[in-house]
């Protein structure tokens, strides 16, 4: 039996979307509002997710010190504090998306982790975007790319089931069955996947993601009352389940990739997950 260990590491770094052997309106049309000569910085957040069989005279899979010992080697020592466009040469012909600074990643520890194998990795360059590159057999030709941005609308809704008298709608939704409502601040997690663009290193369109999301689900449930101002809620049971599958159906097939998983927090402790593969909350 393998289990699986996932490692935490961050680093500062500074980059651009800028190709300096394209014009600036060639630059301007591959990044957007992103482009620009001159470098930005981000708080990186990497994780590493390794797996392997259990020791069985250690119990561990691998000694953490070890990984944290490459990972400070390989991964830190390279990015932290530097200007990844400048600095590392991998990146001067290419764009410092966090698409390609994954592949890069991925190359600088895969068979260099003591007895584990690499399976997945997280990088995050701000809490609202993030992306992932996980694969299921080690075969770099086999992995998925996907990336996850966050978005956020307030909203009020009644839990009620017309199908339920109003004594077990009671008993069942308690302060939630208030009949004139309650509200949360959502946070909603929009998780697409693909191949990126060659010149862009992006897998999507950020700004057009951005303007999908905004019009079929931001601008459509913010400071509404799902019961009664939105149409696609009527008769139904306004659950974050409910919800979440609504906004999944309203994305799916719109966003401009492959739409992978809708993730709604109600609050930080609730979380409700749709997606394709059906995969585990985690």
């Amino acid at each position: 039996m393998n289990v699986r260990l996932a490692r935490r590491v961050t680093f500062s770094s500074g980059h651009r979307y800028w190709i300096p052997s394209l014009s600036e309106s060639d630059n301007r049309r591959l990044f957007g509002r992103w482009a620009s000569p001159f470098n930005h910085g981000h708080n990186y957040v990497l994780w590493v997710t390794a797996e392997g069989p259990v020791d069985p005279i250690t119990g561990m899979i691998v000694n953490i010190k070890a990984i944290d010992q490459v990972l400070q080697e390989r991964i830190v020592t390279q990015f932290d504090g530097r200007s990844i466009n400048d600095e590392i040469g991998w990146f001067h012909a290419r764009a410092s998306s966090l698409e390609n600074l994954l592949r890069y990643v991925w190359d600088q520890l895969d068979g260099h982790l003591p007895d584990v194998q690499l399976i997945a990795l997280k990088l995050a360059e701000n809490e609202r975007l993030y992306a992932e590159l996980e694969t299921s057999s080690g075969s770099f030709t086999e992995m998925k790319m996907s990336l996850t941005r966050s978005y956020e609308f307030a909203a009020s809704h009644r839990l009620h089931s017309a199908l339920l008298p109003d004594e077990a709608n009671l008993e069942l939704y308690g302060k939630c069955n208030n009949p004139r409502g309650h509200g949360h601040n959502y946070v909603l997690e929009v998780t697409v996947s693909g191949e990126p663009a060659h010149e862009t290193g992006m897998l999507v369109d950020l700004e057009e993601l951005d303007r999908t999301v905004e019009r079929e689900v931001v601008e459509r449930y913010d400071h509404k009352h799902l019961n009664e101002d939105v149409p696609e809620f009527q008769g139904k049971v306004t659950t974050s389940e409910v919800v979440a599958s609504e906004i999944w159906c309203r994305l799916d097939g719109r966003v401009p990739a492959r739409l992978e998983r809708v993730r709604l927090y109600e609050t930080p402790r609730n979380m409700f997950e749709v997606s394709r593969g059906g995969a585990p909350l985690a």
